[in-house]
């Protein structure tokens, strides 16, 4: 078995949500403790910070393991989806998972798998916890894939589980309020184990203070506390420049106006795990000058030490090309506002979605001031250009339809000027068409 085919074998002959939806979703954790008694309970050789929330889960987990990981710790990185190659969900100290090893996974297990089809997001993540264990990490940062209290990473006991927002998204599985989406999220709240929320509502806050009460747990709201003075984005796009309470100035390479809500849960997760003992990040320790350095590094190179991509990300200038994994009306209320307060000569956007989003809501939050080249990502779940176009023009937005990703971008790119800004976005499998097309 080659890699290709292994990973063909892992997206089109399993369950697979990303790709089908709600179609490919199996509700539940029996096949989840089945894969886990089958490989000897790998969970319980590491220990794990557990990471959900509607919005910014990958930009916190991974500013959180660039942290770890300059501290000196050997981190385990689990997330999702991926951008280009299905290696980028896990990773050691940054670097991916080999081919090699997802190949013989596969070929080894296969015909247990079969025999009682486990969804593509079980088999990921048994694959995570095993490598995990077999790379001997400190720690792994844990990415929820869907929702959390039935979620198959919910297996885990982390030293410290961590909610960055809610907002509505996966409705059709999660609920159709915010107290419903609390309360599926809220599911990854364990006895005894802190918890830290981003952002909350008023009806979120009374689930997770009830939720944590219920589990003794210690809960924190990032958004409460004050080390985070003020920030700034830097001109040339290089980042967002932070002043804080007890870590001085800094710079921080993740750009976009919703980064300083992720920073926030970022270095308060900081604070709660040196109270817990696993970092002396926080002036409780006595800082020292080399210590604030480390920090400021991991904030100023998360994107090389973990291989982030697509979070507000420059592909190149002149023009200037910006792409984004935002997805939901929740990323799109300040992707929209930024965007519509972009300085350029004439704003283009590379935009589709997917079917199974709230598209009026995330319509209605588009700019006005900008040309659309509106497209759709190779997926199933992907929602026609033509039916996109049709929202436009009801939203008074102009703009054209295109088969392709590639050829929504360089029609885009068609008569750009250097003062010219183009966004690409909408969806990750959006994102994910026009990285691919880059390498």
């Amino acid at each position: 078995m080659t890699y290709q085919e292994a990973t063909e074998y892992l997206f089109c002959k399993t369950s697979n949500f990303e790709h089908q939806g709600v179609g490919g979703y199996k509700e539940g954790l029996e096949n989840t403790l089945k894969l886990n008694e089958h490989f000897g309970h790998p969970h319980e050789h590491f220990r794990s910070i557990h990471i959900a929330g509607t919005n910014g889960k990958g930009s916190v987990s991974n500013m959180l393991a660039a942290q770890l990981q300059t501290c000196g710790y050997k981190v385990g990185l689990y997330t999702s989806p991926h951008i280009i190659d299905f290696k980028e969900r896990i990773r050691v100290n940054g670097t991916p998972i080999s081919e090699d090893y997802v190949t013989k996974f596969v070929e080894t297990e296969k015909s247990f798998f079969e025999s009682f089809n486990p969804t593509f997001f079980e088999i990921a993540t048994a694959m995570a916890f095993k490598y995990f264990k077999e790379m001997d990490v400190d720690i792994a940062v844990v990415e929820v894939g869907l929702g959390g209290r039935l979620d198959c990473t919910n297996i885990i006991t982390p030293i410290l589980s961590v909610i960055t927002n809610i907002s509505l998204d996966h409705t059709q599985l999660l609920g159709n309020s915010l107290e419903q989406i609390a309360i599926e999220k809220g599911g990854i709240i364990k006895r005894g184990i802190p918890v830290v929320i981003g952002e909350s509502t008023a009806e979120t806050k009374a689930v997770f203070d009830t939720l944590a009460a219920e589990a003794h747990s210690p809960i924190t709201y990032a958004e409460e506390q004050d080390e985070v003075i003020s920030w700034e984005e830097e001109p040339n796009g290089s980042g967002i420049k932070y002043h804080t309470k007890h870590y001085g100035d800094f710079l921080c390479e993740l750009s976009g106006s919703f980064q300083p809500k992720n920073m926030k849960t970022v270095l308060e997760t900081m604070h709660q795990l040196e109270k817990l003992g696993y970092m002396s990040a926080y002036p409780e320790s006595g800082h020292n000058e080399n210590t604030i350095s480390e920090i400021e590094n991991a904030f100023k190179n998360v994107t090389n030490i973990t291989g982030l991509m697509a979070r507000w990300q420059i592909i190149r200038q002149n023009p200037t090309v910006v792409c984004d994994t935002g997805h939901n009306p929740g990323a799109w209320e300040y992707l929209g506002k930024q965007l519509e307060n972009t300085k350029c000569r004439e704003l283009r956007i590379v935009f589709g979605l997917v079917e199974d989003k709230d598209i009026y809501t995330v319509m209605s939050l588009l700019p006005k001031n900008a040309t659309y080249y509106y497209t759709k990502g190779s997926t199933k779940r992907a929602f026609p250009e033509t039916s996109l176009k049709i929202f436009g023009d009801q939203f008074g937005l102009k703009g054209e339809c295109y088969p392709t990703v590639e050829e929504a971008y360089q029609a885009a790119m068609q008569g750009a000027t250097n003062e010219d800004f183009i966004f690409v976005g909408g969806s990750t499998y959006v994102v994910s068409d026009f990285m691919k097309s880059r390498i």
